[in-house]
């Protein structure tokens, strides 16, 4: 055994034993790939290294990582690396994507940059639509293997849009698996995975064009706007002038354009997240709380636009985050976070009789929600409907696919399993303390290999309480459950509601 142990420890990590030495491919002949620089940029990899690096690229795997990578990336330039390796993986693409050579697709996780992300991001999103469902699986794995924030959250926003079924499982479990090894449930890692965009202090929120001065603010939906040096909101950010110093402004004024941009997708996925969270009375710790929205320089702005509750010891306050990152009651009065504090954003059937109250506080300061919370409206099933399972306020209403696809990609729904052409015959809902609320359509979603069609109107044929999402077995005399929480309630009526137009 010593001596097997020592043999190990004596051999080079760059002598890759037990490994067949692949000859480098037609397609991927060093004269025509982009030339790789050394550290300092100032000589350049000749010819023959070049194809030293190639083979060094197609011993690597994921499974196994060959050290010779690292030996690269502290030898050569990352810039020219990262161009140097998306070309690689265009060619391969180009020359038909041999199987053999598969290599030249997984090494794009090692010197990923941002750009390589987002254009793999698309191209997962795009390949099962033209038969290529593994290689979007195989996508997934190289942006689980580059591991950065911008990666995963590639992978998250995946898991959540994607429009394929296959992809968006994969998907699920690559976060589910990534997830379990930082020791996070999966809406923990959402959390962690929110960019802050640079805008971590004061100074990065203004925008120096020399002579003149812009603050960035942003609204309820985090879109970004400016406000002049006297506190002035700008519909724009003027473009820069003859008087303002050059450099400066055109900086400051492509910096405003690309925050723009990047926060348009992710904004809008922030609100639907928080939204969620109420909905299924989702916590965080004080900690937590502090951590991920006090202190984050971008959730601070949705968070301070809601109310919130902290339950300690079984007593429940409700609170808000001002502007200056203080804590108030409904009163202004201060509010102090018990460090074992549990915090939730309200539901307003939690608010009760405060929620009145709450309501003209953000009117009297005229603060915009970014989702409707004080004013959301709120119902409750009659007793008829608990005593025989059949809610038939909705039978008749129409609503198109697209909404039904749309309640259970956000809103907590879910679509019978399907594989192949079918046809969906409703929507389901799993209620927290058993059974579900099933809805009856005709004629049906049509499904064709994961696609869902969503032009067509739908009918409800009928809204069930049933112990089992048995689509078969909704007639008379089923058991359901008589015993659901106001805030499932009013949630599930709410979206019903919405979809129907039957508000």
């Amino acid at each position: 055994a010593a001596e097997a142990i020592g043999s190990l420890i004596d051999t080079d990590p760059l002598d890759p034993l037990d490994v067949k030495i692949p000859k480098t491919p037609a397609w991927a002949a060093p004269a025509i790939l982009p030339q790789v620089l050394l550290e300092g940029r100032e000589a350049a990899l000749p010819i023959e290294s070049v194809g030293h690096l190639i083979t060094v690229l197609a011993i690597d795997s994921l499974e196994l990582p060959y050290a010779g990578v690292d030996v690269v990336a502290e030898t050569c330039d990352r810039v020219s690396l990262t161009r140097f390796s998306w070309k690689l993986f265009e060619q391969w693409t180009a020359a038909g994507a041999p199987a053999r050579d598969g290599w030249a697709f997984t090494q794009l996780a090692r010197f990923a940059d941002e750009e390589t992300i987002r254009a793999l991001a698309a191209m997962i999103r795009t390949w099962p639509g033209e038969r290529q469902h593994k290689r979007a699986v195989a996508g997934l794995e190289v942006l689980g293997a580059i591991g950065s924030q911008t990666a995963l959250r590639a992978v998250h926003d995946i898991a959540r849009k994607v429009k394929f079924k296959g992809v968006k499982e994969e998907a699920k479990k690559q976060i589910e698996l990534i997830a379990d090894n930082l020791g996070l449930t999966t809406d923990q890692l959402g959390d962690r995975l929110v960019p802050d965009f640079g805008l971590d202090d004061e100074a990065s929120l203004v925008l120096d064009y020399g002579p003149r001065r812009f603050t960035v603010g942003f609204d309820e939906q985090l879109r970004p706007f400016v406000a002049d040096e006297s506190g002035k909101s700008l519909k724009n950010l003027p473009k820069p002038g003859a008087k303002d110093d050059a450099e400066l402004a055109e900086s400051a004024y492509k910096r405003f354009a690309q925050l723009k941009k990047d926060l348009r997708t992710v904004a809008k996925e922030q609100v639907t997240r928080l939204e969620r969270a109420m909905r299924s009375g989702r916590t965080w710790t004080a900690a937590e709380f502090q951590g991920l929205f006090v202190d984050h320089p971008l959730m601070r702005h949705l968070a301070r636009r809601l109310v919130w509750l902290a339950d300690t010891d079984g007593r429940r306050e409700a609170f808000r985050l001002a502007e200056d990152k203080s804590l108030s009651g409904v009163e202004d009065d201060e509010f102090v976070l018990p460090e074992n504090a549990l915090v939730r954003l309200a539901h307003p059937v939690e608010l009760e009789d405060r929620l009145e109250a709450w309501a003209e506080s953000f009117a009297d300061y005229e603060i915009l929600q970014p989702f409707p919370q004080l004013s959301r409206p709120v119902t409750a099933f009659t007793d008829e409907e608990l005593k025989t399972g059949r809610i038939t306020r909705f039978d008749g209403a129409t609503l198109k696919a697209g909404s039904v696809i749309g309640m259970a990609a956000h809103w907590g729904w879910r679509r019978p399993a399907s594989d192949g052409f079918w046809v969906e015959p409703g929507v389901h809902y799993p209620l927290p303390g058993g059974g579900f609320v099933v809805v009856s359509l005709d004629p049906g979603v049509e499904v064709y290999l994961g696609r869902a069609d969503s032009s067509k109107v739908q009918t409800v044929q009928g809204v069930y309480l049933s112990a089992t999402a048995d689509y078969g077995a909704l007639g008379e005399g089923r058991d359901h459950p008589t015993d659901i929480d106001a805030l499932t309630a009013a949630e599930v009526l709410g979206d019903l509601a919405r979809v129907t137009g039957n508000v």
